[in-house]
């Protein structure tokens, strides 16, 4: 065996699961299809990620927080509308209106915020540097070109020809996974008629750590705060308005975005490129298969309108570490079924239930109709005003629900 475990991908999730299980004494081996540098290249993935409080604690026990928390913006306050315009519902908020205050929850999550923006730039860098000084080995530029899974083990082909041995493949490696491909897993999903627009903007004033949520007709519309007075726009539109938008010049873009942005924070100015992403759902069947699993994206494409796409793919990780590590202890074969099988049973219901209730989310609040419009906003109004219907969608939205895996409470696998 060439190695204990062979992660296809080598971003976020699959180097988080691969410091896990490296930390934990095991041998991980990524592979990715793009030079690893590349991934630190401004230019290469400009979104930012809202971290839930847990996977952050998970970052810490792996050892990225000193990377990381210079970079990291705590989110004090979210502030969910349903409206027709951001600048309106901001100045005067309506019944169909959310707040979430981390004071609310800080007794009982140690004084942790709801959870931190960081720019995946920053995010990728603090990995790559971590993996390198646990002396991970990582083969990039390197693509998989199939797996043969048999009762021994998991043999990695790659497309210039090596071909790599262990007991268990994991898929880390998006959508169009490979691994999952080999191992006959099926997918299911959709493409949503929507476009997310990714900007960074500099403000005029303060964002307070405030993050703002509007379920605008056309599609969310997300302010999220970032370090430095800045912050990081999530804007839906139709595909072909998001094009636009894209190739727009600058003055055009800012036209648009004024109007969009109303009069919140004063006159956001444009702070590098404008990024597109398609947006759509994607959920495999299941999780494992004979010597296979999947994290991250190949285990899960939600829509980003609960910001937790991320969080779901380090959970994954956290899990997966924490499964194969006891497995281990007990001498068990970490690529078996029975193995497995447990990692899939724990995450499950929480990636399906969570992309059930983003395209809920989605088709409920993405459209004007008056009906709808009168429900939804009586619904955010209750939300509002019981205590710990509140508080506990905070808990949850940090992660501190349910059966977390140790990394995600801070410990040791």
């Amino acid at each position: 065996m060439d190695a204990d475990v062979i992660i296809a991908g080598a971003g976020m999730a699959g180097a988080t699961l691969a410091l896990g299980l490296a930390r934990s004494g095991l041998k991980p081996v990524l592979v990715d299809a793009q030079p690893f540098e590349a991934q630190l290249a401004p230019d290469f993935d400009g979104r930012a990620s809202a971290i839930a409080f847990s996977s952050f604690r998970q970052w810490r026990a792996l050892g990225l927080a000193e990377d990381l928390e210079p970079h990291a913006e705590r989110i004090a306050e979210i502030l969910v509308t349903d409206g027709r315009t951001p600048g309106p519902s901001a100045g005067a908020p309506s019944q169909a209106f959310l707040r979430f205050d981390a004071a609310e929850i800080a007794d009982r999550v140690e004084g942790e915020p709801l959870g931190y923006m960081i720019e995946n730039r920053r995010i990728r860098a603090a990995l790559a540097a971590a993996v390198r000084r646990e002396g991970v080995e990582v083969l990039a530029p390197a693509r998989v070109a199939g797996v043969d899974f048999t009762l021994g083990g998991a043999a990695v082909r790659l497309e210039d020809g090596r071909v790599l041995a262990a007991p268990l493949a994991v898929g880390a490696e998006g959508r169009a996974s490979a691994v999952a491909a080999a191992a006959g897993i099926r997918s299911t999903g959709w493409t949503y008629p929507q476009t997310g627009v990714v900007a960074t903007v500099r403000l005029d004033q303060p964002h307070g750590g405030v993050a703002h949520e509007y379920f605008l007709p056309s599609g969310p519309f997300a302010i999220l705060p970032l370090t430095g007075q800045r912050a990081s726009l999530v804007w839906t539109e139709s595909s072909t308005r998001a094009e636009a938008l894209r190739t727009a010049r600058p003055e055009i873009f800012h036209a648009h975005l004024q109007r969009r942005f109303g009069d919140l924070l004063g006159r956001p100015r444009l702070d590098g490129p404008v990024f597109t992403y398609p947006l759509s759902l994607h959920l495999p069947e299941t999780l494992t298969a004979p010597r296979a699993a999947l994290v991250g994206d190949a285990a899960h494409g939600v829509h980003p309108v609960a910001g937790q796409g991320l969080n779901l793919g380090l959970k994954d990780a956290a899990a997966l570490v924490q499964i194969l590590v006891e497995a281990v202890r007990l001498g068990e074969d970490i690529g078996s079924e029975a193995v497995l099988e447990r990692y899939a049973r724990w995450r499950s219901v929480d990636n399906i239930g969570l992309a059930v209730a983003a395209d809920a989310f989605v088709r409920l609040f993405s459209n004007d109709n008056p009906l709808l419009r009168v429900v939804r906003g009586a619904g955010l109004s209750v939300v509002n005003r019981i205590g710990p219907a509140r508080r506990f969608f905070m808990q949850e939205a940090g992660g501190a629900v349910g059966d977390l895996p140790r990394l995600l409470r801070g410990e040791a696998p």
